[in-house]
C-alpha cells in the first residue's frame, strides 16, 4: 500500500479517536484542557524545530503579513479546539461529528466567495441539500446545531488562512499555538496560583494526560503533512470523512448518545449530499482525465 495512504490513514484514525482521549479529561474544565493542549503543544512542535536544526529557517520565515494571518488562524483553532473539548465532555460528540461533515462543503462555498472558484452546475445541489439539511436539524433540536456550525465555520475559516499562508504545516503550527502560549501559559499560572490547577496536584494519570495532549495533537498534523506530499489532494478529500465517521460511531455505540429517527434524517440528508459531491468530483476529475 501506498506509504501516503498509511500517513492519511493514520491521520484520521487518530482524529477520529479523540473523543476516547478528551473524555478522559471531563473532569477538568474545557478551558484548562484547551490550555494545557496549547502549552504541550508548542513545546513539543518547536523542539522539533530545535532537533531538527530548522530554527533559522523558522525564524526567516516569519514577517509581519505571516504573524497577522496566524494571529487570525490562532484565534480561530483555539475556538475550534475549545468548542470541541467541551462538546466532547459533555455529551455532543455526534453533533461534533457533525460539524466535521458540513465542512468540506463550506471550504467549498468560502472558496467561491474568497477565491473566485467557480462551482460546477452540479456541485450546487450537494450545497443545496447540505443546506436542507442544516435547516431540518435545526428544527428537530429547536435551535440551531451551534455546535456544528462552530466547528464548521472555525475550521474551515481557519483553513481559508491558511491556504493563504506560505508556512508549511509544522511551521504554521508552531507558530500559531506560539501566539497563543502565552495567554495559555497565563491562564495555567493564575489556576495555580489560585489553587484551582490540577496538574501536578497528585492525580499522576491526570497529569499525563495534559502532557500527552501535546502529543495528540501533533502527531496527526504531522503524519497529514506526510500524506499531503505523497498522495492526490483529491484521494485526501475522501478519506477525510473517516475522521467524522469514527467519532460519529463512539458517540453513538460507546457512549450511548441519544440519536434520534428524526436526527438520523437530517444526517442521511447531509451524507448524501456528500456522497453527490464525491461522485461528481469523482466523475469530473476521470472526465478530464478521457480529454
Amino acid at each position: 500500500m501506498n506509504s501516503g495512504i498509511l500517513y492519511a490513514l493514520g491521520t484520521y484514525i487518530l482524529w477520529g479517536v479523540f473523543p476516547l482521549y478528551w473524555k478522559q479529561l471531563q473532569h477538568i474544565s474545557a478551558e484548562q484542557v484547551i490550555a494545557h493542549r496549547i502549552l504541550w503543544s508548542f513545546l513539543m512542535l518547536f523542539s522539533i524545530i530545535l532537533f531538527t536544526r530548522r530554527k533559522n529557517d523558522f525564524r526567516a520565515q516569519l514577517n509581519p503579513k505571516t504573524l497577522r494571518a496566524h494571529g487570525v488562524a490562532a484565534l480561530l483553532l483555539g475556538i475550534n479546539w475549545l468548542t470541541y473539548v467541551w462538546a466532547v465532555n459533555n455529551g455532543y460528540i455526534i453533533e461534533s461529528s457533525l460539524g466535521y461533515f458540513i465542512n468540506p462543503l463550506l471550504s467549498v462555498f468560502l472558496g467561491m466567495i474568497f477565491f473566485g472558484e467557480r462551482l460546477r452546475p452540479f456541485q450546487w445541489l450537494p450545497l443545496g441539500l447540505a443546506t436542507i439539511g442544516v435547516l431540518y436539524l435545526t428544527f428537530v433540536y429547536g435551535r440551531l446545531p451551534w455546535i456544528a456550525l462552530i466547528l464548521a465555520f472555525s475550521f474551515g475559516f481557519y483553513g481559508l488562512f491558511k491556504k493563504k499562508s506560505m508556512l508549511g504545516s509544522l511551521y504554521g503550527l508552531t507558530l500559531e499555538t506560539g501566539i497563543i502560549f502565552i495567554p495559555a501559559l497565563g491562564y495555567l499560572l493564575y489556576l495555580a496560583s489560585t489553587g484551582t490547577g490540577v496538574f501536578l496536584q497528585g492525580d499522576f494519570k491526570t497529569s499525563a494526560y495534559l502532557v500527552g495532549a501535546g502529543a495528540v495533537t501533533s502527531i496527526p498534523l504531522l503524519l497529514f503533512a506526510k500524506a499531503a506530499h505523497r498522495i492526490p489532494l483529491s484521494t485526501i478529500g475522501l478519506m477525510q470523512y473517516i475522521a467524522p465517521t469514527i467519532q460519529f460511531l463512539i458517540g453513538v455505540m460507546v457512549y450511548k448518545e441519544e440519536f434520534t429517527r428524526s436526527q438520523a434524517i437530517g444526517f442521511s440528508i447531509i451524507w448524501v449530499a456528500l456522497l453527490l459531491f464525491w461522485g461528481e468530483g469523482w466523475w469530473a476529475r476521470s472526465k478530464r482525465g478521457r480529454v
